[in-house]
């Protein structure tokens, strides 16, 4: 059957790597990009799937109500994959308001227009919107911290300790409810730390690649033993596209990358990494620039998925471990200077 998907904030750094993947599997389908084009969002990520005529570029706050359903109006949405979200904690911590905003209002407008167009009443959708998905992207983050051992499973109880994650975890307890109350046809995964190409400069990954090859020091947090579970983008890009398509209604997945590394591992290897594919001129070691700063307010101390469920459900399995990932992350840093 041919679709036409409404991919919010695909303009985004996951968004950005999804979309290219999911119009390469599924060259059918039509695409309807909505993106606000915040400091997040960049067009020139997209650049191999502009001129695709089955592509379309919607500038747009999801936020606006009216806006998110004339969009639906306008192109006839048969699905929605919502990746639209203010993601940086640091960003949540000084200016909260903007994440309940867009996180909480905006998937609350996006989930409306699902329930309008798409339904008669409560559980009887519109004759030919049966099959009709709405797929929610989360993240790991709304579970809260774990200690030494243990991992993140979808049953897990949710706590979240920054407002980003708060807010995360309200919408997905909207997807949740418009599931159970009127029948809308969901899906929601919760990911791990991504990484890879098109990601913003803000984050982690970028901050120590951009600082490395301009010399300046590089900020760790603490002491830099905070534990992440990193996944490569397009592995996640991958898991998305067989929840869309094979996840059951209602159900929530967790996806991960096997990837347990602290920050100040992840510093290292990148310094080794630049120091073999672009040696400092002065001869020193990229990890001589490594300094440590006071630690964000409430930082968790570990994230770990465990991805079994999506695993031995849906047949899911990464194609990249970190040691390669980061590897291709790197040299996608180096080409873009």
């Amino acid at each position: 059957m041919s679709q036409t998907i409404l991919v919010t904030g695909g303009a985004g750094f996951i968004g950005a790597n999804f979309i290219p993947y999911f119009m390469e599997k599924h060259p059918d389908y039509k695409i309807i990009n909505l993106d606000k084009l915040t400091y997040a969002g960049n067009l020139l990520n997209l650049k191999e799937v502009e001129n695709n005529p089955n592509y379309t570029f919607v500038k747009g706050d999801i936020c606006d109500e009216n806006f998110v359903n004339e969009v639906f109006d306008t192109y006839n949405i048969t699905g929605v994959i919502h990746f639209a979200a203010e993601s940086h904690v640091d960003n949540s911590i000084k200016g909260p308001r903007a994440f309940i905003n867009t996180n909480l209002v905006g998937t609350f407008n996006l989930l409306e227009a699902c329930r309008c167009h798409w339904f008669d009443e409560p559980f009887c959708p519109k004759k030919g919107c049966e099959n009709y998905r709405f797929h929610h992207i989360s993240t790991d983050e709304v579970f809260g911290t774990l200690g030494d051992t243990g991992y993140f499973k979808e049953t897990t109880p949710y706590a979240p300790n920054s407002p980003y994650s708060a807010s995360k975890a309200g919408s997905d307890f909207l997807v949740r409810a418009y599931q159970h109350t009127f029948g809308l046809n969901t899906t929601t995964s919760n990911c791990s730390n991504n990484y890879g190409p098109k990601q913003h400069d803000e984050k982690l990954i970028p901050t120590i690649i951009r600082n490395c090859l301009n010399l300046s020091p590089i900020p760790i947090y603490g002491n830099g033993k905070n534990i992440r579970d990193w996944l490569y983008v397009s592995d996640h890009a991958k898991a998305i596209d067989i929840i869309y398509h094979d996840g059951k209604i209602g159900e929530t997945y967790n996806v991960g990358g096997h990837n347990e590394l602290t920050n100040i591992e992840i510093t290292h290897t990148i310094c080794d990494i630049l120091d073999t594919k672009c040696p400092r001129k002065d001869g020193k070691k990229y990890s001589e620039l490594i300094v440590f700063v006071k630690d964000r307010a409430g930082h968790d101390k570990r994230y770990a998925i465990d991805p079994t469920k999506i695993e031995t459900e849906l047949g899911y399995k990464p194609d990249e471990t970190f040691k390669t990932g980061i590897v291709k992350t790197v040299e996608w840093y180096l080409q873009k200077q």
